[in-house]
C-alpha cells in the first residue's frame, strides 16, 4: 500500500518460495463436506465484491464444493471481519480480507477481534491501486489543476470513499497531506455506494480502487486525473501516475486476502492453501484479474503472515510521521 510495504513484496518476489508441505494424513474426512461461505466485508458492487466472486467461483471448482458470498459490511470491515473471527475454526467461513479489516480499522478503533492473530491467513491474492477521478461538473484535466482547485477552495470540495480506513480513505489522506490540501471526507459502506454518489455528482471526488471506477470513466461519466500504482495502468493508458504527474513515490492501493478464523486445523489451511493456488494460477481467474487490474502476488503462508505484519508496522509509521486520522 506504501513505499515500505511494496519493497517487501518485491524481495519476496525474489525468493524461491519452495514447496509448500500437504498435511494430508490429518485431513479431516470429506473435507470440505458442506458449502463454505466467504465473508465480504463491504457492500455489494465494490472491488472487494468483484473478487470474492471471482475467489468463490474459483474456490467453487478447486475443492469441488459450493462457495457462497456473503456481504456483512460497515464499521470500516470490522463487523464482517469480527463475524468470521467468532466463527467455528472448521474452514467453512472465511474472510476476503483488506488491509481495512486487519490493519487499520483495530489499530484506529476497539474491534472485537485481533486483525492478526485472530486468523490463520491462507493467501494474499495482489493489489488493486486506486485512481483519482472528479465528476465532469469539476472543470480540472491534470494533477496540478485539481490541486490548484482544492487550494483555492479550502474544504469546499467533499471525497468519497469505501469506509473509515480504506485503502481509498488512506490513499486520499495521503494526497491531502503531500499536497497540503483540505478535503472533507464522506465515508461509506464499501465503494458501490460512493460510486453511486459521486456518479451523481452528489460528492464530486473520489479515490476508489481503479476496478469499479474504469467502465465510468470510459463512458465519461468520471474523469480520471491521476492512477496510483507503480505504472500506467493497461486499461486505461491516456491516465498518468501520480508520479508522472508531479507527486515521486505515490502510490496506493488494496490487498486482498484469504483468511480462515483463528485455530483452524493446518490440514484444513494447507487444503484451502492448494487450492487458492489453484484459483490464482488458472487462466480465467488471471484473465478477470487483469480486467479489474489486479497485480497477482505469490506468496506462502508464511510469507503472507509478514506481508500483514509489515503492512501494520508501515501503517503506524505513516499515522505517526503524517499526523493522519484514521477516524472522523
Amino acid at each position: 500500500m506504501i513505499k515500505l510495504v511494496w519493497a517487501f513484496v518485491a524481495a519476496l518476489m525474489t525468493v524461491h518460495a519452495g514447496t509448500w508441505a500437504q498435511s494430508n494424513a490429518n485431513m479431516p474426512t470429506g473435507y470440505p463436506s458442506k458449502p463454505i461461505l466467504l465473508i465480504n466485508p463491504y457492500a455489494p458492487g465494490g472491488p472487494t465484491d468483484l473478487l470474492s466472486r471471482m475467489m468463490a467461483k474459483g474456490l467453487s471448482d478447486q475443492l469441488q464444493q459450493t462457495v457462497l458470498v456473503e456481504n456483512k459490511a460497515g464499521g470500516g470491515a470490522s463487523i464482517g471481519a469480527a463475524f468470521v473471527a467468532k466463527s467455528a475454526p472448521d474452514g467453512y467461513t472465511l474472510l476476503m480480507g483488506t488491509s481495512a479489516a486487519h490493519v487499520v480499522t483495530p489499530m484506529a478503533t476497539n474491534v472485537p477481534y485481533d486483525g492478526i492473530k485472530g486468523f490463520e491467513f491462507i493467501g494474499i491474492i495482489g493489489n488493486v491501486p486506486n485512481i483519482l477521478t472528479v465528476h465532469p461538473s469539476i472543470k480540472v484535466d491534470t494533477l496540478k489543476e485539481f490541486i490548484a482547485l482544492v487550494k483555492a477552495k479550502p474544504g469546499a470540495l467533499s471525497y468519497g470513499s469505501a469506509g473509515m480506513g480504506s485503502s481509498p480513505h488512506i490513499g486520499a489522506e495521503m494526497l491531502k497531506h503531500r499536497a497540503a490540501l483540505e478535503m472533507t471526507h464522506i465515508p461509506y459502506r464499501g465503494a458501490g455506494p460512493a460510486l453511486t454518489d459521486m456518479v451523481a455528482g452528489s460528492v464530486p471526488v473520489g479515490m476508489l480502487n481503479i476496478s469499479v471506477v474504469q467502465p465510468f470513466v470510459k463512458t465519461g461519466q468520471l474523469k480520471a486525473i491521476a492512477y496510483a500504482g507503480s505504472k500506467r495502468s493497461p486499461t486505461l493508458p491516456d491516465v498518468p501516475t501520480f508520479m508522472e504527474a508531479g507527486l515521486p513515490n505515490f502510490v496506493s492501493g488494496s490487498w486482498y486476502s484469504l483468511a480462515a478464523p483463528a485455530g483452524t486445523p493446518l490440514s484444513v489451511c494447507d487444503r484451502l492453501f492448494k487450492a487458492f493456488q489453484g484459483v490464482l494460477a488458472s487462466a480465467d481467474f488471471q484473465a478477470s484479474a487483469a480486467q479489474q487490474n489486479a497485480e497477482i502476488f505469490n506468496l506462502t503462508r508464511e510469507q503472507t503472515l509478514r506481508f500483514i505484519q509489515d503492512d501494520a508496522k508501515a501503517m503506524q509509521d505513516l499515522v505517526h510521521s503524517t499526523g493522519m486520522k484514521l477516524q472522523e
